[in-house]
């Protein structure tokens, strides 16, 4: 196997964000005495469920949930903007791998979210493209983003890796038959990483991981 292409999560990999997803739908959701604790967002992760089904057996329709939802979506952006989301040493890593490897980031990211991240950020400009939740069928944890990443390159499963922190995004990476790398997450440590290659603790590790693999 030699890997010529990298695919990228983004949220807990590139950019320090999920906590912050989860505090927004936590805090819509706490506005209709709906308490959603971490331990089940985190489950919703996993088994890709809607933290919003406790709204619907509640009673809410359609039309508030949607409401709702926009709401969770506008404190979001504002955590957003507040909050620091940096990842010490990503772009780095990226620049230097990016002179050796075709690089993407696959995202269950709206993209309207992902531009406001990246309006004052460099990580972008070492990626081939980017694929966010409008660019294919299903979201993680089903394969569709992957394959559609695939597809997008033109490349073959044995060329690619996926590096992922969390146990939904593992899963897709499974379901697409690509090799998964999992990185630190204070966020996602407690889930389980079976069937992942390996698992590093920082980016930094990943020159050094990708030269190993290439040898082998």
């Amino acid at each position: 196997m030699t890997i010529t292409h990298l695919l990228w999560d983004h949220d807990g990999v590139l950019v320090d964000t999920e906590y912050w997803y989860f505090e927004a739908t936590r805090l819509a959701l706490a506005e209709w005495n709906i308490i959603l604790t971490q331990d089940g967002y985190m489950q919703h992760m996993v088994d890709g469920a809607s933290s919003w089904r406790a709204a619907e057996e509640a009673g809410y329709s359609e039309q508030q949930i949607i409401q709702q939802r926009d709401y969770r979506n506008s404190l979001y952006q504002q955590f957003l903007g507040e909050k620091d989301i940096e990842i010490e040493g990503v772009e780095d890593v990226l620049a230097e791998l990016s002179r050796q490897f075709k690089m993407a980031i696959v995202t269950t990211s709206r993209r309207v979210d992902f531009e406001l991240i990246h309006q004052h950020r460099h990580i972008c400009d070492h990626m081939d493209f980017v694929l966010t939740v409008e660019d294919y069928p299903r979201a993680k944890p089903e394969a569709d983003p992957y394959l559609a990443a695939l597809d997008r390159f033109g490349i073959s499963r044995d060329q690619a890796l996926v590096i992922e922190d969390s146990r939904r995004g593992l899963s897709a990476a499974l379901a697409a038959q690509i090799p998964c790398v999992m990185v630190y997450n204070n966020f996602t440590e407690a889930q389980d990483f079976s069937g992942a290659l390996t698992r590093i603790s920082t980016l930094a590790e990943m020159p050094a991981l990708l030269d190993k693999l290439n040898q082998n």
